[in-house]
């Protein structure tokens, strides 16, 4: 400690000699000055003297820099590229009303897109426009071709979390059938027995051979659990109707009226099913927004309320900011047709259909509408009939159908065509939309040609004091119907042209009747080989000719409208309905990402 002491006052001792120190920062000083004169100051001019080769070697490094900089630009596109990224909202807009988004019941074109999206069916339609097992993993039958046994998938379930079983599925086809039920399904399924082997097994029993049963496996599943205590009479006012549980890829999250006004327009929002059997969409939110008309829709597009939209026609179309949106024109399974009311005094006469048919170019119909309409001259579409022998419609010939309307007595006065003191007056009914009225108006101008008046009524579904079932189908208010028929995968026309489905609630719309035609569909549905139901349906495609109960006008078409900047409907894909666009919706997207290619 005492040491510690005396180091201290040693410290204090010290004193600074001011004079060394102050000359010792002089020399310091000078000794600075005279490097930075030798080696700075005086190197300045050298330094001038070099300045443009410096300056060239910087321009150089810089160029160089600058060369690597785009080079690895140039190389990092190469092995990247843009992907769909999860999240975001998808917004489509379609024609309303949604009344009820009950499967059951779902009869808008809104109504059907929120059904597909959120229901699951035992099958549903691949991208080529085959059948492909949704919920059946395998279908078998027994020899004698009336029982079909399907097995479920065991893992899928209800949005609720409940397990979806067969029980669900033989529920679901035992309330169709129920007539207390008034579901516009039960014609396809009233003889039809179904019952749950077990919880993934379901039992089909049917009353004879039905060759294209498989493709009738597409109808939405209904839960058990949640409506089995609901009376048949009561299911469609359940609130099961306004807030459903279903087992798709989208799950209900608000059925929103949008509209201050009245119910016109009504969004329906949906969220993605994560635990999907099928794999979690790409999306987080899809709406299905519900318009009252097509002008509605174009309105949405214009103000960018909506990603896309359906349901628009070619008219329609012209009007989109192809800037902005892509347009998809696809056909689709289904026919458009001029029926002719073979009961109707007018066209009872088979000389004045054929006239018809002869005075009818439908190649100008198809060019009037879309330049994608393919035709359509038979009671199916293009290739479901293949081979020899496939049959075809007479080419137009306006001399032809003159001399066949002379010969049927309807002869040319004034530019009218009377008979007996009475003039040829067809009235034509259909419902209104842009395309229909413009085939209305280019197949009246051609009838008006040959002398005969014609009559149109255009009736507008969407008006509630309007009812076009009730007054104009069931009753055949019509001489001539201009009308979709859709014809699906299978070349199963049974419904639209046998006589046992002439009456009110058939869809036999051209009270069409013959014995050789009901023999050719009746037994091409009773067999399972399909050399055999070719041949069959050939034969009833020669004599529907023959008979003309109808004009093939064209296949219909769908068109679809979306953001360039989304990823949504395969432009390339075979659509059997307008809502098999949904059969890629897994991968639909409207973010994106970049990733590394894969070699």
């Amino acid at each position: 400690m005492e040491e510690e002491r005396q180091g201290w006052r040693k410290l204090r001792e010290l004193k600074i000699d001011k004079k060394k120190l102050s000359k010792r920062m002089k020399k310091a000083e000078v000794s600075t000055t005279r490097h930075a004169h030798r080696f700075i100051i005086k190197r300045l001019d050298n330094i001038r003297s070099v300045r443009r080769h410096i300056i060239s070697w910087l321009l150089l490094v810089g160029v160089m820099i600058l060369a690597v900089g785009a080079q690895f630009i140039w190389f990092q596109r190469s092995y990247q590229t843009t992907a769909a990224a999860h999240g975001g909202t998808y917004a489509e807009a379609s024609l309303g009303p949604v009344e009820t988004l009950n499967p059951l019941y779902a009869s808008s074109s809104a109504e059907m897109a929120a059904a597909r999206l959120m229901f699951s069916s035992l099958y549903n339609y691949d991208e080529t426009g085959h059948l492909r097992g949704d919920l059946a993993r395998t279908i078998t039958t027994d020899e004698s071709g009336k029982v079909y046994t399907v097995v479920l998938r065991p893992d899928a379930r209800w949005h609720d979390g409940t397990q979806l079983t067969a029980q669900d599925v033989a529920f679901t086809v035992n309330l169709i059938k129920d007539p207390e039920t008034r579901s516009p399904l039960r014609i396809n399924w009233q003889d039809v027995k179904a019952e749950a082997v077990d919880d993934t097994t379901v039992r089909f029993t049917l009353p004879a051979v039905y060759a294209a049963f498989p493709h009738a496996l597409t109808f939405p599943i209904v839960p058990k659990h949640l409506l089995e205590d609901v009376a048949p009479g009561a299911v469609r006012e359940n609130t099961f109707s306004q807030a459903p549980v279903g087992s798709g890829p989208f799950s209900l999250r608000l059925l929103q009226n949008a509209s201050s006004i009245d119910n016109t327009y009504k969004i329906v929002h949906m969220i993605a099913n994560t635990e999907y059997y099928g794999g979690a969409p790409m999306l987080s939110r899809l709406e299905v927004h519900a318009f009252q008309s097509t002008d509605d829709i174009l309105r949405a597009l214009r103000t960018g309320q909506v990603t896309a939209a359906a349901d628009l026609s070619g008219a329609d179309i012209a009007q989109v900011d192809t800037n902005v949106y892509t347009v998809t024109d696809q056909p689709i399974d289904s026919g458009v047709f001029a029926l002719f009311n073979t009961d109707s005094p007018a066209v009872q006469d088979k000389a004045v259909r054929e006239a018809l048919r002869y005075g009818t170019d439908t190649a100008a119909i198809r060019s009037s509408i879309s330049e994608k309409a393919p035709a359509l001259d038979l009671p199916f579409i293009q290739g479901q009939l293949t081979g020899e022998g496939v049959p075809k419609a007479p080419a137009p010939d306006s001399k032809k159908a003159a001399q066949l309307l002379d010969g049927a007595g309807w002869k040319l006065t004034d530019g009218v065509r009377t008979k007996d003191g009475r003039k040829l007056e067809i009235t034509i009914a259909t419902t209104k939309s842009s395309q229909y009225e413009e085939t209305l108006e280019v197949l009246a101008g051609q009838w008006r040609k040959l002398g005969v008046s014609v009559v149109t009524n255009v009736v507008d579904t969407s008006d509630p004091s309007t009812n076009f079932v009730q007054n104009v189908l069931q009753p055949r208010n019509y001489d001539v119907l201009l009308y979709e028929l859709s014809i699906g995968a299978d070349p199963d026309v049974y419904a639209y042209w046998h006589s046992s489905q002439i009456s009110a609630r058939g869809y036999n719309f051209s009270n069409y009747a013959n014995g050789i035609a009901d023999d050719a569909l009746a037994s091409a549905r009773s067999r399972l080989e399909p050399d055999l139901r070719n041949a069959k349906y050939k034969a009833f495609a020669e004599q529907w000719l023959a008979d003309v109960p109808a004009i093939g006008l064209y296949q219909a078409t769908a068109e679809y409208v979306h953001n360039k900047n989304v990823r949504s409907i395969n432009p390339d894909a075979h659509l059997v309905t307008p809502y098999g666009r949904f059969e890629n919706v897994l991968w639909w997207s409207v973010n994106q990402r970049s990733v590394y290619k894969t070699p």
